[in-house]
């Protein structure tokens, strides 16, 4: 590994340590500031512990926590400004330091242009950055001045703190890069003011300062890009999964676990990067992936026209079909899809997905009972709230295995169907995907990972 390569994995740790940290907490029920460790809000450096902890814990990157994760990184880099105000005190070197700004400036204006991060928006942030920085040194000054120095902040040189500086540069790019969704909504500063009061906690902020920043995070923006050059350039992969589809993805207790969960981390690693799950439902796949909300979608994403029309998808790793399920007790009554489709039968069904687009175009007398909740349909199913559920094999094999009460009525498949990743049409990721998955195929590592969650 070059050390260019180490320096990024280093920092992306560092980076999706801190962000795990505040989608963990985010998941628990809401806290007072004070509640927080201190260390916890506000870690002057991600621990070995944490970022370990951080690679084996998916969770979803929600608006929220991508924010947070935003404003803790700006705290963390307010918080080194009076060891930087000390340095400059004792060395009689002045605050302002119009090349080191602009240098700076220029650098975060680079780093983000790739990812897509709108260059005039970053400088304009970077520039706040600046002024802030500026403002609590002058303030030190002023009270040094007058009171005589005395600092606490870790006796460091420049050479020694600019490094830390340069890393919370470009971790703050990677989650500016995550958070785009949430900051370009109308509101944002309206709806983040309560979360700015508690993230931004070192003594140094004002209302006004918490205020300009939240007006500058308004601005930020992301362009459209090549994928693959946003994921290189980020070292991020943003995987979108509904986490509603076992054994595929299943979120559970704020963790996201499932083959295909594996099989992303699996790719991330490959690619040289992190993987983050951005949420999206079957209903907004298609139009989350237009937006450029992730990079690719997994999940059980099985190969549809419709899909194929607005992205690319890989080689398929995963092959199968449409079953019947129905409870065990009357599973004689549902032999074939013409016994399911009669007007006494109660079909459920998940909205968005395939399910519910094959049994939309087969079932014509039956009623159609719709779930919105993917993960609740089979138990309403074994309870009595529906007659038949109609789904893919893979899934209709665990899920008897869960629910003792409920049996395949059809030995075989009504359809025939591949899952795969599906992508932007950017030939250069896709033509990366396909390698990758070429070489998973010949070792049997879909189909190893995948029974692994039939089996539990």
């Amino acid at each position: 590994m070059t050390p260019e390569r180490r320096a990024r994995s280093a920092w992306l740790g560092g980076v999706w340590a801190a962000f795990v940290l505040v989608a963990c907490l985010a998941a628990r029920p809401a806290q007072p500031a004070s509640a927080f460790p201190a260390q916890a809000a506000r870690p002057e450096r991600p621990a070995d512990a944490l970022a370990s902890h951080a690679a084996s814990t998916p969770v979803f990157a929600t608006d929220d926590s991508a924010v947070a994760t935003v404003l803790l990184l700006e705290d963390r880099r307010l918080a080194l400004m009076p060891a930087v105000a000390a340095v400059k005190w004792q060395a009689h070197a002045p605050i302002f330091d119009p090349p080191r700004e602009a240098a700076v400036i220029r650098r975060a204006a680079d780093l983000g242009a790739p990812m897509g991060l709108d260059r005039h928006s970053v400088r304009a942030l970077f520039e706040l950055q600046a002024q802030l920085a500026r403002e609590v040194q002058t303030r030190l000054h002023q009270r040094w001045s007058r009171d005589g120095f005395s600092s606490s902040a870790p006796g460091l040189t420049l050479a020694q703190l600019r490094p830390h500086l340069d890393e919370l540069t470009v971790g703050l790019l990677q989650a500016l890069y995550i958070a785009t969704p949430a900051l370009g909504e109308d509101a944002f500063a309206a709806r983040y003011a309560a979360m700015a009061r508690q993230q931004l906690r070192d003594g140094d902020w004002t209302d006004d300062g918490r205020r300009e920043l939240l007006a500058e995070l308004a601005r930020i923006r992301r362009h459209p890009a090549p994928a693959l050059q946003r994921i290189r350039a980020s070292g991020l992969l943003l995987v979108g999964m509904t986490g509603d589809y076992e054994p595929f993805s299943l979120e559970s207790g704020g963790r996201l676990s499932g083959s295909d969960v594996d099989l992303a981390q699996a790719l991330a690693s490959h690619l040289g990067t992190r993987a983050v799950f951005i949420r999206t439902t079957w209903s907004s796949l298609l139009e989350d992936l237009a937006r450029s909300r992730f990079d690719l979608a997994m999940g059980g994403v099985s190969i549809t026209p419709a899909r194929a029309q607005q992205g690319a998808f890989s080689t398929s790793y995963v092959s199968g079909g449409k079953t019947i399920l129905a409870r065990c007790a009357d599973a004689r009554k549902y032999p074939d899809l013409a016994a399911v489709d009669q007007p006494d039968v109660r079909v459920i069904v998940n909205p968005g997905g395939t399910n519910e687009a094959y049994v939309r175009a087969n079932i014509h007398r039956a009623r159609i009972v719709v779930s919105p909740d993917n993960r609740a349909v089979f138990g309403a199913l074994d309870q009595g709230s529906a007659d038949v559920m109609i789904t893919d094999d893979v899934e209709a094999e665990l899920q008897i295995r869960h629910h003792r009460g409920l049996c395949r009525t059809y030995a075989g498949t009504l359809t025939q169907a591949q899952k795969a990743i599906l992508m932007p049409r950017d030939p250069g990721l896709v033509a990366v995907v396909n390698r990758w998955l070429k070489d998973e195929l010949a070792s049997g590592e879909p189909a190893r990972v995948l029974q692994t969650y039939l089996d539990r």
